[in-house]
């Protein structure tokens, strides 16, 4: 990813996405006394930085996103004998659901899921790219990818879920087609086996071979409602190698067989 030379940015929005990439030394500060038009948010990818709003210092490391509300008085940079390498974004408000924007005026989250770091860095690389090449619809494409990274947020926030299990609902729907392993799922998200199963339990109310079935079954609906592939087929494609496994499961989640829901589906043509 290439790095932006620092910027004097006046804080007030041009009604469009401006982003950039930073690694600072301790000499980068920024201070705003009468804020912004518009917001800020950032992506730390390493090292570390602070922010100051209302009077309240808070340090940024590798997984920390940032937003700041327009209008609020701040500061931010690098801290003194450290380095500050982040992703930032100015945005105005108006294009985006004010349901994906907090409320306080210095926000700062922790991603604690890999999978999440690595969709919201892939956002960001999108949106650094589409602003630079400012080709067709740029701005439109811009606006995908921070609208994303903010529903990440907004999903995290809501979930209620603990992230090493929201990791293994990732990890699962990922490896959908293969022969999942607990122990492996388990060491992925740092935990032992034994642990992670009680704790998914816990979260989700099923297991993780029911979650895992329950899951493939659903994929396997939508493949025999809206493809041309046969039941031995979908079976197939969700990671099933016994057919007789799979029609049970698939009762015991639709309370029909594959052929039967087919049937259903074409009825209603």
């Amino acid at each position: 990813m290439e790095l932006d030379s620092p910027s004097n940015y006046s804080g007030f929005a041009y009604r469009m996405v401006i982003a950039g990439h930073y690694h600072e030394s301790d000499t980068y500060s920024i201070v705003r006394p009468n804020g912004m038009s518009d917001w800020l948010i950032t992506y730390t990818l390493g090292g570390e930085g602070y922010f100051e709003a209302d009077g309240c210092e808070q340090r940024v490391m590798a997984g920390d996103v940032t937003l700041l509300k327009p209008g609020t008085p701040h500061r931010y940079g690098t801290p003194k004998g450290k380095s500050w390498h982040f992703v930032w974004t100015h945005f105005t408000g108006g294009f985006m659901d004010t349901s994906l924007l907090p409320l306080d005026a210095l926000t700062i989250r922790q991603i604690e899921q890999q999978a999440v770091r690595e969709r919201i860095y892939h956002a960001f690389l999108r949106l650094l790219s589409d602003s630079r090449e400012q080709g067709a619809y740029w701005h439109e494409l811009c606006l995908g990818a921070l609208r994303e990274v903010l529903m990440l947020l907004a999903k995290q926030q809501t979930s209620g879920i603990d992230p090493r299990i929201e990791e293994t609902l990732y990890l699962l729907a990922q490896r959908m087609q293969e022969n999942v392993r607990v122990e492996e799922l388990a060491r992925s998200v740092g935990l032992s086996a034994s642990r992670l199963s009680h704790l998914f339990k816990e979260n989700t109310g099923e297991s993780i071979v029911e979650a895992l079935n329950r899951m493939r079954i659903k994929q396997a609906a939508l493949l025999l409602a809206h493809t041309n592939r046969n039941a031995t087929e979908a079976a197939h494609d969700v990671g099933f190698q016994n057919y007789n496994h799979f029609t049970r499961q698939f009762r015991k989640f639709t309370g029909l067989t594959p052929s039967e829901f087919s049937k259903s589906v074409r009825s209603k043509e």
